[in-house]
């Protein structure tokens, strides 16, 4: 066995995967956009395994509620208040020095996806919400590069696999984001952690065979998991790509990649709270905006984001360099721009 592959030998022993499959997955590039409770998994099953370059994308900190199931994240993190990007690459680079990890503490959305999936071989699905997840979509049909879905609630999971071109892509399966409120989240149905950790398994599974050239080892299945039933269905989508008349499929429609569909809030699963993001990013003065607002409430700064915890009405504002802020304390949208703009300005 090569000395480079010594870190390895049991994974290269197992027979399907082997040298020559370990040595692609070393030469492989993957996006990870997300890095709460299925992107922790994600990023530390790949980076264990011996992924050659990861990129982590995620706009949010880590917070005490977060620990019962993201699993790169402690409680220093929290005391911290260290985005979840940064968190999750201290820890990594110390589980596999040999894997190049970039943190990017960002909002994805339509203005800098490209960017971010350039020159990548596989984009992951870490998130928890719809509009990102048919943005990756678009992305995904328009530079020919796989990605993967999944998605957890309560005790059940599901996860597909979308080969652009191949296979059937999301908007095949759905065509379109389900309405606000007509879908449960983890504030109302809550979230288990070993739910969490099956789903982004079989995710990672699927990734690996990808990213080790076995492209034909991929089901076209929808795949839907209940870790607290124990059980486990998978539903054909070998016809649904053909049959389904699917408009970014066979026609290149792209409005989540051109901007003609997304919010500029995002309501937070699990949290009380609401994400706006400005329509210009900058680059926010921390240090003079905080002296700005030292007698709005207790304001907290540290180089990654400045906290501000109003007095009256009971809300936190955790606002980030590039302009956008998490409103806790309500998960009105109307609510959230409303404090957004009084506090940090239009």
């Amino acid at each position: 066995m090569k000395p480079e592959l010594e870190r390895y030998s049991r994974q290269v022993l197992f027979s399907e995967l082997g040298e020559a499959g370990q040595t692609r997955l070393m030469q492989s590039s993957v996006l990870l956009c997300g890095c709460g409770a299925l992107g922790t998994v994600l990023a530390e099953t790949l980076v264990r395994a011996g992924v050659g370059q990861i990129k982590i994308v995620d706009r949010d900190f880590v917070e005490l509620s977060n620990l019962q199931r993201q699993v790169l994240f402690d409680e220093n993190d929290v005391a911290a208040k260290l985005p979840k990007a940064i968190a999750a690459v201290e820890k990594l680079k110390k589980i596999n020095s040999e894997v190049q990890i970039e943190a990017v503490v960002e909002d994805i959305d339509h203005t800098n996806i490209l960017g971010l999936a350039e020159n990548v071989d596989l984009i992951l699905d870490g998130t928890d919400n719809f509009e990102v997840r048919y943005l990756i979509n678009d992305v995904s049909l328009e530079l020919g590069i796989p990605w993967i879905y999944c998605g957890c609630i309560g005790s059940t999971g599901q996860t597909m696999t979308i080969l652009p071109g191949q296979s059937a892509c999301l908007r095949c399966l759905i065509d379109s984001a389900p309405e606000p409120g007509s879908t449960e989240t983890c504030d109302t149905a809550g979230i288990l952690g070993p739910t969490v950790n099956v789903i982004a398994s079989l995710e990672a599974v699927d990734a690996i065979k990808l990213l080790s050239g076995q492209v034909e080892q991929i089901k076209p299945v929808l795949t839907v998991v209940d870790v607290w039933e124990g059980s486990f269905r998978q539903m054909s989508l070998a016809d649904l790509r053909e049959k389904g008349g699917c408009k970014a499929c066979h026609q290149g429609e792209r409005i989540w990649l051109n901007g003609e569909q997304g919010s500029r809030t995002t309501r937070l699963c699990g949290r009380n709270a609401v994400q706006v993001s400005p329509a210009d990013k900058g680059k926010i003065a921390f240090e003079e905006l905080a002296v700005k607002l030292q007698n709005s409430g207790s304001v907290d700064v540290n180089p990654y984001l400045l906290r501000l915890n109003l007095k009256n009405p009971d809300y936190e504002i955790s606002l980030f360099r590039d302009g956008r802020a998490i409103i806790k304390g309500t998960d009105d949208p109307a609510v959230a721009k409303t404090i957004y703009a009084r506090y940090i300005g239009s």
